[in-house]
């Protein structure tokens, strides 16, 4: 069967979060742009985002809660495409919203409006939607871009790569274009999973009991990394290892052999144990521990501290020891769950061949890189998605 040729301005590859906005911001600019995704439908990750409401930006989005070999390269794009002109789009598709917490905004409704609102701004732009379609082929000669997919090809003098990461496999995720931009001369930062529970090793067996019990902490990165970053948040103990957002939010920051320390208590002030043996000698540290964290791992702590017996027996020694674990209990983990369970990937396509401006790379014209497949990965709780809109921004204006 003879391919058909298709000519266009612009060929996007992904119709996620990026491709979408990018195809959407080209088309509406009077671009011909064709968005291909080898998903049988565009969105499927936005969907699943934020448990089906989609979490799609933070009112607190600064450069400083993103990760990147080059922690500068952000700035230009998140500057001049910001949450408050995302929220201006969804307001203007008339979608309700809400605030859950430290800036995080969902639909009231679903996910799905967030995945319609876009579809709606590429059909404004005329954008030529393929889904369902396997790329064979992604050829570069005499400025244009040949794109072989199903029995057709297409060319074009631009090509966005907008495919993401290996972040949640079963949803269609690869490394598609890492290969890609190897192909075209750019490095790879090697990706990682972020965003991910952490396994914890066998002799911490003992807290694999504690499966499904939640408490608030803070979570820090010990060792050499000590203090650079810090979550305050709910920490998740599995049949595994360690989740919840603190968790989640401090494994983008994790590498093999670092020891995860856990405030337990963030809110008690030095000598607090001291203070309750005074004012309750004949209280036990289990009783007082129970008073601010869930049972069952009240109990578990005390066993793991070697500690029983009325606080008044106890010398202020051994209180004050109590205090400082408790205060950064440590954690070794032995790995993560992977990118099955990953909700981003960190790593990706290194920024230094690419324009911070424009996302262009900087050795073969015409070629782009926006979104997660970027070596540029938020904190939780919508700061992916706003890296995704902005950088999909610069991309499609300069399309």
């Amino acid at each position: 069967m003879a391919l058909g040729m298709m000519e266009y301005d612009a060929i996007v590859l992904g119709a996620g979060a990026a491709g979408l906005f990018c195809a959407a911001t080209a088309g509406q600019r009077g671009k011909r742009v064709l968005l291909l995704d080898h998903a049988d439908r565009p969105g499927k990750k936005i969907l699943i985002s934020g448990g089906g409401r989609c979490n799609f930006t933070n009112l607190h989005t600064a450069p400083d809660r993103y990760l990147s070999k080059n922690a500068h390269f952000a700035k230009s794009a998140l500057s001049r495409y910001t949450a408050a002109d995302f929220l201006a789009l969804v307001e203007s598709h008339g979608i309700a919203w809400h605030e859950k917490t430290l800036g995080q905004l969902f639909c009231d409704d679903s996910a799905k409006q967030i995945v319609t609102m876009l579809l709606d701004e590429c059909g404004k732009g005329g954008v030529d939607l393929q889904c369902g379609e396997a790329i064979r082929d992604v050829v570069h000669s005499d400025g244009q871009f040949r794109v072989t997919y199903g029995g057709t090809e297409a060319t074009a003098p631009a090509l966005v790569i907008a495919t993401g990461g290996p972040s949640i496999p079963k949803m269609g995720a690869t490394g598609f274009a890492y290969d890609l931009a190897r192909q075209f001369g750019l490095k790879v930062v090697q990706p990682r999973p972020a965003l991910v529970p952490l396994t914890l090793p066998g002799e911490e067996a003992l807290f694999r009991d504690l499966s499904g019990v939640s408490t608030e902490v803070i979570a820090r990165i010990g060792g050499k990394e000590k203090g650079k970053a810090a979550f305050r948040e709910a920490a998740l103990f599995t049949h595994r290892g360690l989740s919840g957002p603190a968790i989640l939010q401090i494994s983008s920051y994790w590498q093999r052999g670092d020891t995860v320390t856990t405030q337990l208590l963030p809110d008690c002030a030095e000598g607090w144990l001291k203070e309750a043996k005074r004012d309750r000698p004949r209280t036990t540290l289990r009783k007082v521990l129970s008073e601010a964290l869930p049972d069952r791992l009240a109990e578990v702590l005390c066993e793991r501290l070697g500690i029983s017996g009325d606080l008044g027996n106890l010398s202020d020694k051994a209180l004050a020891a109590a205090e400082t674990k408790l205060a950064r209990w440590p954690f070794v983990p032995d790995g993560s769950e992977g990118f099955a369970k990953a909700e981003v990937t960190a790593g990706g396509i290194e920024t230094g061949g690419l324009s911070s401006k424009t996302m262009e790379a900087r050795a073969v014209p015409g070629l782009y890189a926006i979104g997660e497949a970027v070596d540029v990965t938020g904190w939780l709780g919508g700061y992916n998605f706003q890296w995704a809109w902005a950088s999909a921004r610069a991309a499609g204006l300069a399309l």
